[in-house]
């Protein structure tokens, strides 16, 4: 299935670069020959295919690359065939009217390699060693970029500024009139030349940033200034950023000041929108700056690489929070030793470190609840409505591509099929974003599975709401959009994305709230009730798609113990190869849920439970489950979370008082060896001051 998918574009590729090469062929041909109409067609066309690959296909030129056939060879090579041409051609001069062409043409490559050098010279002027979000950074001359095409897209500045001096030649061989191509040649070196000048503008003082020594100093003291002390260390791919994200409410109402560290540079604007002050550390030498700082904690909601060079400053306590809690190995990872504590949910996550025996000690596991779960909303009772709302989220296949990861390969089609059967269902389908990241068969299975569902709403209809609804959603989205996205220019750099990005307006946290739940109101509302939905973008989030359901479906993930929450039915498909009783004794989250096994056959009686036409003989079992899983609801989970903070950095307090104490004590002897130190090197340097000379120079 994905390699048909893919057939298309392969076709597509292959079909373009043949044609490349064959108008290379027709212009080395008709320039022997020489025949002019085809001459001068192949070379126009050569320069238009490759400018219209840069924009629709640019990963083949990409490849083509690889192998040195870049876009300055292949401009090159076309160039070269047209004077081969003009050479054969009738009418035209070869000393007295192409060579001056030739030379002038020459030009054209030394300007645009001297406009290369000055974009890669402003570039790295403007690569700083930190990136900032949400704090204002006016002092270190922040300026906006320059245009795109003259410092980042050097393939697309050769192709765009030399096509007048390309068509100018074309005209020539075309009419034998040299006055064409100087004409091109001309407004191509004009081209060249005003791009490399403007370019360099960008390295005068004015739009020069300050030397990395000033912006690490101005750090320092935007960190004395600001005073924080509790951060939340992030670092990971391009899809995970909802780890971190997942926290950001929690992060916010933490005691203290809290900040959040990132160490990929793309990262800063993967980060939803929040007050929080981000600081981006792309190397860990920079990093160091914290620990003179005032950050006496680091909260850590993932596992990564870099995660072990943050644990090498000895001020901070570092605390594991992990971005979800299941019964996955994932959840009681050997990793989390290396932490100072691990913070989890309720007794379960305690529990599940303890049979694992992976090095965590009990007395290091604190229970905090989980504070994110507040805007999920309890159930009132069966489901009454004309229409049961099921929501199906299925994990995706993880790193190890197991089949019981993931429901949607062996059971998410029946799944799936067994409800869009049921008339008085509406679905939402929810996918994980990772979904087919890893194997191939998941990503099929839920293409087939969202092909099921349009077809399920074709053959569905009904009112729908009116034309104001959309209106509304509309007019939410932007509102929204305003105050969680920053408009950035294409050509917006790092730079020019951290000024603007500075010190966020006053309020705006609770803006974006009250913004969001309107959003989510209008989203809703924009739908008829009985049409299936497929959610995989960001928004709505899955708590919201929680409020909306009246059972979940889904597989052994963090989404099932989040679900808990709610006191709703719930079911878990089986897809292990285990049975029943087995599932449920290996995987203590789905003790209160009804098992679905592949086949997907207990999905009726799933839904007369919900509906309340048949006894919910789990009903007491998910209370129970809910407290052991997410702890006590008295006091709310976000008290306790304080708590954890509070307790935490006083740890960090109390030993850099018992380090403080120690050093005064060593004081003494430390500057009797640095005395002793110095008259030695004094010593050494009057007996051979030659040596001396030679070593500094």
């Amino acid at each position: 299935m994905p390699s048909a998918g893919l057939a298309p574009r392969r076709v597509v590729q292959l079909s373009a670069l043949l044609a490349m090469f064959a108008l290379y062929a027709a212009q080395l041909v008709s320039a022997s020959l020489p025949y002019v109409p085809l001459f001068v067609a192949s070379s126009a066309a050569g320069i238009a295919l490759d400018a219209c690959l840069q924009y629709k296909q640019p990963g083949l030129l990409t490849l083509l690359a690889k192998v040195r056939f870049d876009v300055t060879v292949r401009q090159l090579l076309r160039d070269m065939l047209i004077f081969v041409g003009l050479l054969r051609i009738d009418g035209i001069e070869p000393l007295g009217e192409q060579a001056p062409l030739l030379f002038a043409l020459l030009a054209v490559y030394v300007l645009h390699f001297g406009c290369q050098a000055a974009a890669v010279l402003v570039r790295r002027t403007r690569t700083l060693p930190i990136l900032t979000r949400n704090i204002d950074a006016s002092p270190l001359r922040l300026s906006a970029a320059p245009p795109r095409i003259l410092a980042r897209r050097s393939s697309h500045r050769l192709l765009t500024f030399s096509l007048p001096a390309t068509a100018g030649l074309v005209l020539t061989a075309a009419t034998t009139d040299a006055y064409w191509g100087a004409i091109g040649i001309g407004v191509s070196l004009a081209l060249f030349g005003g791009g490399m000048v403007y370019l360099a503008t960008w390295l005068l003082p004015k739009k020069r940033a300050v030397s990395e020594a000033k912006v690490m100093a101005w750090l320092d003291q935007w960190l004395a200034r600001y005073k924080p002390t509790v951060a939340m260390y992030f670092s990971g791919g391009t899809t995970s950023a909802y780890q971190a994200n997942m926290w950001l409410s929690t992060l916010a109402e933490a005691d203290g000041k809290p900040l959040i560290v990132l160490r990929e540079r793309f990262m800063v604007n993967k980060i939803d929108a929040t007050d929080v002050p981000i600081i981006c550390f792309p190397k860990v030498a920079s990093m160091f700056s914290l620990e003179n700082s005032t950050l006496k904690m680091m909260l850590h909601p993932a596992n990564a690489a870099k995660t072990s060079q943050v644990l090498r400053i000895p001020t901070l306590k570092h605390a594991f929070i992990n971005h979800g809690e299941s019964d996955k190995l994932s959840s009681c990872n050997p990793y989390a030793k290396a932490y100072d504590e691990v913070w989890v949910a309720g007794p379960a996550a305690r529990d599940r470190y303890q049979l694992a025996d992976v090095g965590v000690e009990d007395k290091d596991v604190v229970e905090v609840g989980r504070p994110q779960l507040s805007p999920i909303q309890v159930a009132s009772g069966p489901a009454t409505g004309a229409f049961t709302t099921v929501l199906y989220a299925p994990t995706w296949e993880g790193w190890d591509g197991n089949p019981g990861n993931t429901s949607v390969v062996l059971a998410g089609e029946n799944i799936v099929r067994h409800l869009l059967a049921d008339d008085r269902v509406r679905l939402i389908y929810k996918p994980h974003p990772m979904t087919g990241s890893q194997v191939p068969a998941a990503g099929a299975a839920n293409e087939r599975i969202m092909a099921m569902i349009r077809e399920a709403n074709a053959r569905r209809s009904g009112e729908r709401p009116g034309p104001g609804a959309a209106a509304e959603l509309a007019r939410s989205a932007e509102a929204l959009d305003r105050l969680t996205s920053t408009a950035f220019r294409t050509s917006a750099d790092e730079m020019e994305k951290m000024l603007l990005q500075g010190r966020p307006e006053a309020g705006r946290q609770a803006a974006v709230a009250a913004a969001t739940a309107a959003w989510e109101q209008a989203y809703w509302a924009s739908f008829p009730q009985w049409e299936h939905l497929i959610v995989t973008e960001a928004r709505p989030a899955i708590f919201a798609c929680f409020n909306q359901a009246d059972v979940l479906v889904s597989d052994v993930s963090s989404v099932v113990s989040d679900w808990l929450a709610s006191e709703k039915p719930y079911a878990v498909a089986n897809t292990t190869g285990l049975a029943e009783a087995d599932f449920r004794t290996g995987f203590p989250t789905v003790g209160a849920a009804t098992v679905l096994e592949p086949d997907a056959a207990g999905v009726p009686g799933l839904l007369a439970a919900v509906r309340g036409e048949s006894e919910d003989v789990y009903a007491e079992a998910r209370l129970e489950l809910k407290e052991h899983l997410l702890g006590p609801s008295d006091p709310p989970s976000i008290d306790r979370f304080n708590g954890a903070v509070r307790a935490l950095c006083a740890r960090a307090d109390e030993r850099r008082v018992r380090m403080a104490a120690r050093g005064d004590a060593e004081i003494p002897t430390q500057r009797e060896d640095s005395v002793a130190e110095q008259v030695a090197q004094a010593q050494a340097a009057e007996a051979a001051p030659e040596s001396e000379d030679a070593v500094t120079a």
